[in-house]
C-alpha cells in the first residue's frame, strides 16, 4: 500500500510507501531527540495527514515491529513505539549522506569494485544485500560484479550478525580507469541514467512549488525526507564529467537543504505539540 501526496498542487502525484515515510518521520525528527516511546495515536495521526488509512498504519507499525525496527511496547491500552538499536544504527549510518552538502560527489575519480557469491544456504538474504550495495552507490556491471564511484564502504554492507562469514565472501578494489575506458558508456550499462535524471526532474518538479506553502511543516518535511532518500538510493554519485550537460543533482540538493531548513523549525515545533497532547490523554 501507498501514499500518494503532493509538496504542491500542481505536481505530478508521488508514490511513497508508508514505511518509507515512517523512516523519513523517524529519521528526521525522532533520532537523538530524546523522545520517549511515541504512541500509535501520534503514528496513526501522520500517517492519515499522509493518505494513509489507518488500517495500513497499523499493519505498516506491526510489520516494522516485526522485522526489528521498532521496539512495541504497551501503556495501558496504548501502544508506544520507538526505535531500535539497530534500526538507530541503520540511520545512523544513513545520516552523514543525507545530510551532506555534496552528496552526489565523489573526490578523486576513483572507483570500487566488488565481486562477491552468496552461498544457497544464505539465498534468503539476498534482497537485503543489493538493497545495502544500491545505497552504497553499487550498479550492476555483470553478472557477479558491481561497481560505485568514489570508495565505498564494503565492510559496512557486509556488517552485522545476520551477514556474518559473507564478508570472507566478497572481494574488493579500490581502482581507477585505464586509459582510452569509454566511462560514460560504462555508466550506461551499470545504471540507467536517464532513469537517474528522471528522478531528479520529479525532485525539482514537486519541491520547488513548495517554497509558496506555509501549511502543514511536519507532513511536507516528512514527504521531503522520503523523497530525498528515494533520489539518494536512485543516484549513487555519477562523477559529473561523464554525464550529459546541466545534470540536475547540484540543484537537487541546494532545493532539498532550503527545504529541510525552512521546515524543520516548524515540524519540530507541530510534534512537540502533538506529542503534548497525546501525553495528556493518558
Amino acid at each position: 500500500m501507498t501514499a500518494e501526496q503532493d509538496a504542491s498542487p500542481g505536481a505530478r502525484p508521488r508514490r511513497r510507501a508508508p514505511q518509507q515515510l515512517l523512516f523519513s518521520f523517524l529519521g528526521s525528527l525522532v533520532l537523538d531527540r530524546g523522545h520517549p516511546p511515541i504512541s500509535s495515536r501520534v503514528f496513526l495521526h501522520l500517517l492519515d495527514d499522509l493518505g494513509v488509512a489507518e488500517a495500513a498504519g497499523r499493519a505498516t507499525l506491526a510489520r516494522m515491529t516485526r522485522k526489528g525496527l521498532l521496539d512495541r511496547t504497551r501503556e495501558g491500552r496504548t501502544a508506544r513505539f520507538s526505535l531500535s538499536p539497530w534500526a538507530e544504527d541503520l540511520l545512523r549510518e544513513a545520516t552523514p549522506r543525507v545530510r551532506s552538502p555534496k552528496p552526489f560527489t565523489h573526490p578523486g575519480g576513483e572507483w570500487t569494485l566488488l565481486s562477491y557469491s552468496m552461498p544457497e544456504s544464505r539465498r534468503d538474504l539476498r534482497h537485503q544485500i543489493r538493497a545495502r550495495l544500491s545505497w552504497a552507490g553499487f550498479g550492476g556491471l555483470r553478472d557477479g560484479l558491481w561497481i560505485a564511484p568514489g570508495r565505498a564502504d564494503i565492510a559496512a554492507i557486509f556488517a552485522g550478525p545476520e551477514f556474518a562469514g559473507l564478508a570472507e565472501l566478497a572481494d574488493g578494489f579500490y581502482s581507477l580507469p585505464v586509459e582510452g575506458t569509454d566511462v560514460p558508456r560504462l555508466l550506461h550499462r551499470a545504471w540507467d541514467v536517464e532513469a537517474i535524471r528522471a528522478e531528479h526532474e520529479a525532485f525539482l518538479a514537486t519541491w520547488t512549488p513548495d517554497r509558496e506553502r506555509h501549511d502543514r511543516p511536519l507532513t511536507r518535511l516528512t514527504l521531503l525526507g522520503a523523497d530525498w532518500l528515494q533520489l539518494l538510493r536512485t543516484d549513487p554519485g555519477l562523477p559529473a564529467e561523464h554525464l550529459p550537460d546541466g545534470w540536475p543533482a547540484p540543484a537537487s540538493t541546494a532545493l532539498y537543504r532550503e527545504r529541510f531548513d525552512t521546515l524543520e523549525p516548524d515540524a519540530t515545533g507541530q510534534l512537540r505539540k502533538l506529542l503534548e497532547a497525546d501525553a495528556g490523554r493518558r
